[in-house]
């Protein structure tokens, strides 16, 4: 009995190890039939050189157990009496060995697998990145939409057309003859505007009315070398239109003699004839036509004026910081010229029609009541004959005349005195000052003669004794007599720095002021002080030396300063920082010449 049970008991252990055996056959079954969709098999890693773990979900090792027999097992293999016993024994064993190879080979498998998922995941996460399919998706039903709308609004627009036809037009037909028609009409309603849409739809959107843009350009900072680029640029410009003014005025001076009287022939003829306007525009196309064969490569000179090739200054790479100030302030000193004349100009064309010179502008509104009334009465070609003879007439032989004779051009020639005379808003400020300083000096005046004036004060002396500075009375300040005065030419005084070199405390070795010259001193007045102390009065007698000076070596140019040499002082006094340093100079130096001249005439 004993012997029967453990037969059955070993019958039951090797039923379960085949039960073991077919499941992990079905298992590598299973796996047989995967098929990646990533990269080949071959790309990976072999499993020897593949590491244990290759992500985090299969960081934990998969336990490989491998069945053991029991004891009793071996007991029966090792029993000879059982038939085959070697033989069964043998084949156990290679069937554990193959069993744990195919639990590696399946570790491998699922370690590939893990791989392939994570590349998996990152070319499906970059692929997103690029396409943004969700901002596709809602392109695309802001498209549906817009579209869903317009053909709503067409399906409107067209039930609303065909209620409008139908309303006017009566049936002539029975009902059912009616409906048919209001659907072929429909249908070609419905075709009309599409096609109408087509092709016009796009020239429709165009007429939509947008709120503007206001864009802000963006301005570029402060150079040198733009700065020179750009006064080149308006220059060349420039150039055509400088170059035809020059050919009209030497039309008008006859430079060419044959020339200007081909040209006055031609213009006169066309003129009586009515061809002026066509004679014009054939002029403007034959020099289109010359300037297309010019840039083509021809070598075409149109000009009664023979043009003077300039040297072009190629533009230096490295400047130093001397050069580069010169340089803007030839530019800025260009700049000034030109936007003063600009600005004369127009200054003077705004004054004219504003009543600012009454008498000028009262000859301008005669002139256009006279043109207005004859528009009214004498026809168009005659007044257009009577302006052309006059304008070639004027042009061709009285402006040559004026031009020769100075004195009869300003007397006769209206249009030359009108735009002479005509102030600009400087000249305005000027006069209006002056009449101001006037009206102060006449009422000065008037309250000094009636307060009691003595009998040997002359017109000068008067005047004199009320010019007054910014802080007084001038010859209060200085300590002078009442005879001196500041000249003409330096009533406001000159703006500068008084730098004293003898002194070492900075607070003395630099003044800033006024400097004023009169007829026997030199003055300067310290803004600093109100004091007198602070002033300084040179005689032009003790002068011994004047010169101009450059303060600062670096800076370009001749420099902004005077030198004065005087036996009191060991260094010469420099003022400094004039703007107008050369018209300070030239009086200075002037009334010095005429004093030491008066001087030596008297002592000889």
């Amino acid at each position: 009995m004993r012997v029967c049970a453990e037969c059955r008991a070993g019958d039951s252990n090797r039923h379960v190890k085949v039960k073991q055996k077919s499941a992990v056959l079905n298992m590598l079954k299973r796996l047989d039939k995967i098929r990646f969709r990533g990269h080949k098999r071959d790309e990976f890693l072999d499993l020897a050189e593949s590491p244990n773990a290759s992500d985090t979900e299969c960081g934990d090792e998969i336990p490989v157990k491998i069945p053991r027999t029991s004891l009793r097992e071996n007991d029966e293999l090792r029993d000879p009496a059982g038939p085959g016993t070697i033989n069964m024994a043998s084949g156990i064993q290679d069937f554990n060995r193959t069993e744990s190879d195919r639990l590696n080979e399946i570790k491998g498998h699922l370690e590939i697998a893990l791989l392939e998922k994570h590349f998996l995941q990152e070319e499906l996460r970059k692929l997103r990145e690029e396409t943004n399919a969700e901002t596709l998706k809602q392109e695309l039903e802001k498209e549906r939409q817009r579209r869903l709308e317009l053909e709503q609004k067409i399906n409107e627009v067209l039930k609303t057309r065909t209620e409008e036809l139908s309303t006017i037009q009566q049936p002539t037909k029975p009902p059912t003859q009616v409906n048919g028609t209001d659907k072929r009409s429909q249908m070609m309603c419905s075709r009309v505007q599409k096609w109408f849409y087509d092709k016009f739809g796009e020239y429709v959107e165009d007429f939509r009315f947008q709120p503007e843009e206001n864009t802000v350009e963006t301005e570029e900072p402060l150079s040198a070398r733009r700065l020179t680029e750009n006064m080149r640029r308006l220059k060349r410009g420039a150039k055509p239109v400088t170059n035809f003014v020059k050919n009209l005025s030497a039309l008008s001076d006859w430079y060419s003699i044959y020339t200007s009287a081909i040209a006055f022939i031609i213009y006169m003829n066309a003129v009586w004839h009515g061809w002026a306007i066509p004679m014009f525009l054939f002029l403007a196309i034959l020099r289109l036509s010359l300037n297309y064969l010019i840039a083509r490569g021809w070598r075409i000179q149109w000009s009664i004026v023979p043009e003077v090739s300039e040297p072009i200054e190629p533009p230096k790479e490295d400047l130093t910081v001397s050069e580069k100030f010169q340089l803007v302030l030839d530019v800025a000193q260009k700049a000034q010229n030109l936007f003063g004349k600009m600005a004369g100009i127009l200054e003077k064309i705004k004054n004219l029609f504003m009543w600012v010179q009454p008498e000028i502008t009262q000859k301008l509104y005669i002139a256009l009541w006279a043109a207005f009334i004859a528009s009214c009465f004498f026809p168009y070609r005659m007044i257009g004959l009577a302006m052309g003879l006059y304008a070639g007439i004027k042009f061709f032989l009285i402006d040559f005349i004026f031009k020769r004779c100075p004195r009869l051009r300003a007397k006769y020639d209206t249009p030359y005195i009108i735009w002479t005379n005509l102030p600009t808003d400087p000249q305005l400020k000027e006069r209006s000052n002056a009449t101001v300083s006037r009206r102060v000096q006449t009422a000065s005046s008037r309250s000094y003669v009636g307060s009691g004036a003595p009998a040997g004060v002359n017109k000068d002396e008067d005047t004199s004794r009320f010019h007054t500075t910014k802080r007084g009375n001038f010859h209060e300040i200085f300590n002078l007599s009442e005879n001196e005065r500041p000249l003409a030419v330096c009533e406001n005084g000159w703006r500068c720095c008084l730098i004293n070199r003898d002194k070492k405390m900075p607070t003395d070795y630099i003044r800033n002021g006024v400097l004023y010259v009169t007829e026997n001193y030199l003055c300067f007045e310290s803004s600093k002080s109100g004091s007198s102390k602070r002033n300084k009065v040179i005689k032009l007698t003790d002068i011994t030396d004047i010169q101009k000076y450059k303060v600062l070596s670096v800076l370009p140019g001749s420099g902004m300063g005077i030198a004065v040499s005087t036996p009191s002082t060991q260094k010469p006094l420099v003022f400094g920082a004039m703007v107008h340093r050369d018209e300070a100079f030239e009086t200075i130096f002037n009334q010095y010449m005429k004093i030491t001249s008066a001087a030596s005439n008297s002592e000889s």
